[in-house]
C-alpha cells in the first residue's frame, strides 16, 4: 500500500473513531439527571507511582500532501511525536505545562493520573522523552481521585509556581495541589468556585485553566473555560475566579469550535485551542488569540484565528497547550492530543513556531 493510501485509510478510521466518541459523549451529555456511570477507561487509570518507557517517533512533515511546506497559519512546525508506551496508563493526555526550556513537563491524563518527564531534543526538534514517570492524581484524603464517583476527567491543567490546578470536568470542581508538598504526591483540595461553574453541562464542562500571573492584566486570578456550556445567545461561557474582578464571561462561539485549552503568552495573548468534529469533515481544530485585557465580568470577547488544521495534517484529539519561550526569543507552542485509549487513535505531542 502506498504511503498516500495508508495516510486516506488512516484518516477514514480515525474519523470513524472521532464520530463514534462524538456519539458517545453526546449520548452521555442528553443522560437523565444523573450522571452517567464510569467508563470502562478507568481501568488505565494509575495506582501507585511508576517509571515507564516511551517510545517516540519523528513526525517529519506536519502536511503529509506537501512535505516542503512548514508553515500553516501564524505558526511554523518545528517537530512532532508519535507517543506509545507498553504501560498500560499512559494515554488519554489532556492537559500540559512546560518549564520555561521547554524541558520538563507536567502532563495529566483525563483517567486521574500525572506524567512527569523530560523531551529530549536534537537541536530545534523533538527527538524523544525521558525520565517518564506516572502518578495517581490523590483527593483531599490522599487516595486516587479514580475512588471518587465522577472524579477521574481530569481535563484541565495550570499551575502558579508550585501551586498546581486541576480542573475536573464531570463534577465541574478544581483542585488545588501545593507542589511544595510532596509534588505529584500532593493531596488535592477542592477550591470554591462560581455556582455557574457547578450547573456547567457534566460531559462539555471545564476543559481549560488558565492562571494569570504578576504583571499581567487580572494578576492573581484563574481563568476557567467550559467545552461547551453555552450562555443564552450560544456563546462559551468562561469564569475569572479569584483575583481583582472575578466573575462570568463569554468566548464568542463560531464555525461550531469547542474549547479544549488555553495558555497565556508573555505578551499578553490568550491563545485558546478549539476543536469541532462534523459527520462530513471530520477533525478541526484551530488556535484563536485574545487580548487578556478585553477579558471582564461580562464581557464577550473574541479574536482572529492564528491557525487551523484538519485530519489531512498530521492532527488527532488535540487537547493540550502550552508556550515557552527560546533563549534566541522564539515563541514556541507545544499541543498534545488525547488517544481515548484508542487503538484508531495516537498520543501526538507537536511544536509550533509563532511566527506573528
Amino acid at each position: 500500500m502506498s504511503t498516500q493510501s495508508s495516510r486516506r485509510s488512516f484518516l477514514g478510521h480515525a474519523a470513524a473513531g472521532f464520530s463514534t466518541l462524538a456519539l458517545s459523549r453526546l449520548a452521555q451529555a442528553q443522560a437523565a439527571t444523573e450522571p452517567p456511570p464510569r467508563p470502562l477507561q478507568v481501568e488505565h487509570a494509575v495506582a501507585e507511582p511508576a517509571s515507564l518507557e516511551v517510545n517516540a517517533r519523528p513526525i517529519p512533515s506536519f502536511e503529509p500532501r506537501d512535505r516542503s511546506r512548514t508553515r500553516f497559519g501564524s505558526l511554523d512546525y518545528r517537530s512532532g511525536l508519535v507517543l506509545t508506551s507498553p504501560f498500560r496508563g499512559f494515554g488519554g493526555l489532556s492537559g500540559i505545562r512546560l518549564d520555561a526550556k521547554g524541558e520538563r513537563f507536567l502532563a495529566i491524563s483525563d483517567q486521574g493520573s500525572w506524567f512527569t518527564g523530560r523531551i529530549r531534543y536534537s537541536g530545534k526538534a523533538m527527538a524523544g522523552l525521558d525520565e517518564v514517570e506516572a502518578a495517581p492524581l490523590l483527593g483531599p484524603e490522599g487516595r486516587p481521585i479514580t475512588e471518587k464517583r465522577m472524579w477521574w476527567d481530569s481535563e484541565s491543567l495550570t499551575r502558579d509556581g508550585n501551586v498546581v490546578y486541576v480542573g475536573l470536568e464531570r463534577v465541574n470542581q478544581i483542585l488545588r495541589y501545593d507542589f511544595a508538598k510532596g509534588g505529584v504526591r500532593a493531596r488535592g483540595e477542592p477550591i470554591p468556585v462560581p455556582s455557574g461553574v457547578r450547573k456547567l453541562p457534566h460531559n462539555k464542562g471545564l476543559e481549560a485553566l488558565v492562571f494569570v500571573p504578576k504583571g499581567q492584566p487580572l494578576a492573581g486570578s484563574l481563568i476557567a473555560f467550559s467545552e461547551r456550556g453555552l450562555d443564552a445567545d450560544g456563546n462559551l461561557v468562561a469564569f475569572l475566579i479569584g483575583g481583582p474582578t472575578p466573575g462570568q464571561f463569554s468566548v464568542r462561539r463560531t464555525e461550531k469550535f469547542d474549547i479544549s485549552d488555553a495558555v497565556l503568552l508573555p505578551s499578553g495573548e490568550l491563545l485558546i485551542l478549539e476543536r469541532k468534529f462534523s459527520w462530513f469533515t471530520g477533525v478541526d481544530i484551530r488556535i484563536r488569540s485574545i487580548p487578556l485585557k478585553s477579558i471582564a465580568p461580562g464581557a464577550l470577547v473574541d479574536g482572529p484565528a492564528l491557525f487551523k488544521a484538519d485530519l489531512g495534517q498530521e492532527i488527532d484529539n488535540m487537547e493540550g497547550i502550552d508556550a515557552h519561550v527560546t533563549p534566541e526569543g522564539e515563541t514556541v507552542l507545544t499541543l498534545v492530543s488525547d488517544d481515548n485509549f484508542s487503538m484508531l487513535q495516537r498520543t501526538l505531542l507537536l511544536q509550533f513556531t509563532l511566527v506573528e
